[in-house]
């Protein structure tokens, strides 16, 4: 294991070159110490005064004067709506959503494309989150110490990465954004209507210049405490659970049983039991489940950045931002496994043959199970990140060119600590859909029980505890150089640009687990004989704190459950400790050179000036994959035998960019856009790795060869700009994607032996291998983006202080989803409509907003590989109220989620619920001072 982290020849020259190019930068920075260019002046955020009037007049500055198609917020916008974090801040913004994980926003899409096919930098760096992927947990951080977010959806040559959805570009505050002196300081408390918890949240910035230097820090820190109710976890189980069990006289009867039942009730035979493409058209409620979940976080961030510009020419800037995310979550989860290894069907009381008929699908709505697996899980999951971004950037304006160097690391280290206490009982019992998902019910059978008042009948199964550590760093080294250029023989070509950029990205992952299932190391003698009566039982809503379980719903139990504290106190015995395990290792190294050439063009055709911006960006990629692959024993005992391994890979692209602008009229302008841009595969895709999957007979193993995936892309808009900020605008966009990562069967590993969590023999098995590849062919996604952004006083003067700030994003898609029956679904996470609308009023000393955002249907994920699973439609109310009690000092009343909306799901139609959540509105009051 040690032999994987010594530091490798490659490695070292990795270093070495890093350190040169980097020197090289530096040597310019310490000979000239340089200032913000033209192109960062377009962009540089201006102090606004707390106005979100005013806010959206320089988001709408950034938006015309960018060559490309983008959108903007910028810091009033970002500090004063009642987000929670820095993902719903952005929820706003034209074709963005973001994905909500109890009551939280946590990951960006733009234009409803997967969150991974989006690029997401700070500063100009790439950013670490510590996810597995590419993707960036905005949640980890404050978006009080963020200063302006631009997303631009058409790439130049001379972006880093273009993403296929966008780019999200973060800036955070500098001291000259600012004149002179500066001081904005805010708290407040905000309420939990579940939990009735009130939670602190402060927010400091500090910012002065001293003639050619400038400092800054601020610094933003919040507590969250959230309640959710959930009547989740159903979802769909094949048939084939039963119908293919052979191998023993009692395996052969579950199977004849089950055939038998369905023959009788619903008149359906099963010609041939192992054939899963007939056997997997029958479907039944595998697991239905009632879950309560606190989730504590406590989060801080902080800036600092020191700027020196002696003159307009020449300036450095050195910025920082650190924070740490600390999120606690408990989870009491109550569930019925119908599907269990030793059931089978025992009476169907209903079906459904008609709503999935095109597809042969046959739903076994309501029906009573010989023997049930009921289990009450005690879940505790603690992560903490933290998270560092330095860079020193500068610009150099000598002999007629801009210099432009980045020196830049992101990273972040992610720790987790899981357990789960497992207890089960086994009987027979009914389970049935329901509205909002599913409820579980005596059976007529004399031996059921009822599974949330019998806690003499559960037994001890385990406590599993699973650390986790993830290291990921991204180093970046950039130099740009522009010339502005008047030739005679040219007038047309107005400047030209260079530039090469290094990255080094490194993501680790490290996992160790334990189960417990004894007072001591190796002792065993707690399983199958100790109850769940015999721990400290408490009813789940004193264990989550708040009012009743789910209270609106006819459906509501009450249980009680062994709390998470007396658990972790009862069961991790002295001595306890989890050991990373070396087979849970994998480590990838990615190294990226870009070098790319830009040109601007200035002319006039008749009386309308035309602005084009093109050039080609070309990028070499070297992948370096550690990682175990591991295989069960080959002499037929318990356990698998892991080998370390490594791969390279590698590739190089050509990527091309285009953008125009042509002012109509004064007012009236025309964009257009068209590139070549790419997103990597996630960094876990990559990993060199087998993993296993026991309850879906599958291994799953990495796959370095992966390629990036590609979009060509155009688009082309019109944009009307009014007085105060006022914008219309609408565009066609259109993205052909190649390469598209999906997961194929590429092989089957026979006779696996697969064991129950109680130890005993479930069956040998032939094991499926799983592995990410990328797709044949290509698919298209086009849409149209629309945005109405004015204040009402052009419409009357009566309406002086009222406006709208509006946009609505439509896309349609050919690529149909993964799924092994052939039903058509659109690409994971991809919603068809999204649109955002805000209504506000601001005057000299008070101001309101209300807004409403909409996020269509979209596919979660695909069951089984077999069913998709959707996340309904989803709207939400946030509003802001705000009062100046002096020109300084403002006091905010601020409600997200005021209408209390639910979370649903459902396995590919409504009928079929899989989620009902409720998380509860969130109301805060606050001060901001602003000296």
């Amino acid at each position: 294991m040690n032999t994987m982290h010594t530091t490798s020849p490659k490695r070292l020259a990795q270093a070495i070159r890093q350190v040169l190019l980097g020197s090289a930068i530096a040597a310019v920075s310490v000979s000239a110490i340089a200032q913000d260019s033209k192109d960062k002046k377009d962009l540089e955020v201006i102090e606004i005064a707390g106005s979100y009037v005013k806010s959206l007049e320089k988001a709408v500055d950034i938006k015309r004067n960018n060559i490309g198609f983008s959108d903007s917020v910028v810091a009033t916008d970002i500090a004063d709506f009642p987000e929670q974090n820095l993902a719903e801040a952005l929820q706003r913004m034209p074709g963005v959503t973001i994905e909500r994980n109890k009551g939280l926003g946590t990951k960006v899409n733009v234009r409803s494309l997967p969150n991974e096919f989006t690029h997401t930098s700070i500063n100009g760096v790439a950013t670490a989150s510590g996810s597995g992927g590419r993707d960036v947990e905005f949640d980890i951080f404050a978006s009080e110490i963020i200063q302006s977010v631009t997303v631009n959806k058409s790439p130049t040559a001379a972006d880093e990465e273009g993403g296929i959805a966008g780019s999200v570009q973060i800036q955070t505050a500098r001291p000259f954004d600012y004149d002179g002196s500066k001081v904005i300081a805010s708290v407040q408390g905000a309420y939990n209507s579940i939990s009735e918890k009130t939670d602190p949240k402060f927010a400091l910035l500090a910012s002065n210049t001293f003639g050619d230097w400038g400092v800054l820090v601020s610094f933003a820190s919040s507590k969250r405490t959230n309640r959710t109710d959930s009547n989740s976890g159903v979802d769909f189980r094949p048939l084939s659970r039963w119908l293919e069990k052979s191998g023993s006289d009692s395996k052969q009867a579950q199977s004849d049983q089950a055939a038998a039942v369905l023959e009788r009730d619903t008149g359906i035979v099963i010609n041939d039991r192992f054939d899963s493409d007939e056997t997997s058209r029958v479907v039944f409620i595998n697991k239905v489940g009632n879950r309560a979940y606190l989730n504590d976080q406590e989060k801080w961030g902080a800036t600092a950045s020191l700027q020196y510009k002696p003159n307009s020419d020449l300036s450095v800037t050195f910025d920082a931002m650190l924070g740490s995310y600390d999120s606690h979550e408990d989870e009491y989860d109550a569930a019925a496994y119908s599907a269990s290894s030793p059931s089978t069907l025992e009476k169907i009381h209903s079906y459904d043959s008609d709503t999935f008929s095109e597809y042969g699908l046959t739903v076994l709505t309501d029906v009573s199970y010989a023997y049930t697996q009921h289990e009450f899980l005690s879940k505790e999951n603690s992560n903490k990140t933290d998270y560092q971004q330095l860079s020193i950037n500068l610009d150099w304006d000598v002999a007629g060119w801009e210099v432009r160097g980045l020196l830049g690391y992101s990273g972040a280290d992610k720790d987790s600590d899981r357990t789960n206490l497992k207890h089960t009982m086994y009987a027979p019992s009914r389970s049935r859909f329901t509205a909002q998902g599913g409820e579980v019910l005596l059976s007529d059978n004399p031996a059921s029980r009822n599974m949330y008042d019998s806690p003499d009948g559960y037994l001890f199964d385990f406590y599993e505890v699973t650390q986790e550590g993830i290291e990921d760093d991204k180093y970046a080294a950039q130099l740009d150089l522009k010339r502005n250029l008047n030739l005679e023989w040219m007038p047309a070509l107005a400047d030209v640009q260079f530039g090469v950029r290094y990255t080094d990205k490194s993501k680790q992952r490290d996992q160790g687990q334990v189960q417990v299932k004894g007072p001591t190391d190796g002792d065993s003698s707690w399983a199958g004989t100790r109850t769940l009566s015999d721990s400290e039982l408490t009813p789940v809503t004193d264990l989550v704190s708040g009012g009743e379980y789910l209270p609106d719903l006819a459906y509501s139990p009450e249980w009680s459950q062994v709390s998470n504290a007396w658990a972790r106190d009862y069961f991790r015995y002295d001595g306890f400790h989890v050991d990373y395990a070396p087979d849970q290792y994998y480590r990838v190294d990615e190294e990226v050179t870009s070098l790319y050439a830009m040109a601007d063009f200035m002319f006039d055709i008749g009386s309308v000036p035309v602005t084009i911006n093109t050039g080609v960006r070309y990028v070499d990629t070297s992948v370096l994959s550690f990682g175990y692959h591991q295989v069960q024993n080959s002499d037929g005992s318990t356990g698998y035998t892991s080998a370390p391994v490594s791969k390279e890979g590698n590739y190089d692209d050509l990527l091309p960019a285009f953008n125009m602008t042509a002012e109509l009229t004064d007012d009236l302008l025309f964009r257009a856009a068209a590139s070549k841009t790419l997103m990597r595969p996630a960094l876990g895709d990559i990993a060199y790795k087998r993993t296993v999957s026991l309850n879906d007979f599958k291994y799953r193993d990495g796959n370095p060869d992966l390629q990036p995936t590609y979009a060509d892309q155009w688009e082309m808009g019109l944009e009307y700009y009014l007085e105060q900020g006022g914008l219309f605008a609408i565009s066609y966009f259109k993205k052909k994607i190649e390469g598209v990562v999906r997961e194929e069967l590429t092989g089957t590993v026979p006779d696996v032996t697969k064991y129950n969590d109680n130890g005993t023999l479930d069956g040998v098995y032939d094991f499926d291998v799983y592995q990410k590849v990328n797709a044949d062919g290509s698919f298209t996604v086009n849409g149209i983006e629309v945005v109405a952004q004015f204040p009402l006083t052009l419409l009357s003067d009566a309406l002086e202080g009222f406006g709208i700030n509006s946009n609505y994003t439509k896309l349609d898609n050919s690529l149909t989803g993964e799924s092994d029956l052939d039903i058509p679904t659109a690409p994971e996470g991809l919603a068809e409509s999204t649109y955002n609308a805000t209504l506000y009023y601001e005057n000299d000393v008070f101001d309101a907003r209300i807004s409403y955002n909409y996020k269509d249907k979209y596919v979660e994920r695909i069951e089984r590989d077999m069913y998709p699973v959707y996340r309904d439609a989803y709207g939400q109310y946030d509003m802001s109220v705000g009062y100046k009690v002096t020109d300084d000092i403002k006091i905010t009343l601020k409600g997200i989620n005021i209408t209390d909306e639910e979370t649903r799901g459902y396995t590919m139609d409504p009928k079929f619920p899989v989620m009902y959540e409720i998380s509860g509105r969130r109301i805060s009051l606050g001060v901001r001072a602003n000296f």
